[in-house]
């Protein structure tokens, strides 16, 4: 079982940044990938980024503009968002693939955070 904690979400006006940290426990591996996932109001969960061993991947949408890094020693994940626009306003949920995939598919992951609200204001 792996427990996974986001935080750093909050409102920011377009042009800005903001970081989220996700902090696993549990059964944690630094073989799982670990990924960021979001949610807008009435949309599907999207993929935005996956981080394992090998690589980094990230959606075409946020290229560019958002970084995903991790510490293994912390468990940590985090998210750093630059030049954010209104349309990046969701929820943003950690996860992770033990099975260590990297597709952008959410069955791909097994465990899944709470989720930290990002409102970008234009």
């Amino acid at each position: 079982q792996v427990t996974l904690v986001e935080s750093g979400g909050g409102l920011v006006q377009a042009g800005g940044s903001l970081r989220l940290s996700c902090v696993a426990s549990g059964r944690t591996s630094g073989t799982y990938t670990m990924g960021w996932f979001r949610q807008a109001p009435g949309k599907e969960r999207e993929f935005v980024a996956g981080i394992r061993l090998t690589g980094r991947n990230y959606a075409d949408s946020v290229k560019g503009r958002f970084t995903i890094s991790r510490d293994l020693a912390k468990n940590t994940v985090y998210l750093q968002m630059n030049s954010l626009k209104p349309e990046d306003t969701a929820v943003y949920y950690c996860a992770v693939s033990e099975r260590g995939l990297s597709g952008p598919q959410t069955e791909s992951y097994d465990y899944w955070g709470q989720g930290t609200q990002v409102t970008v204001s234009s």
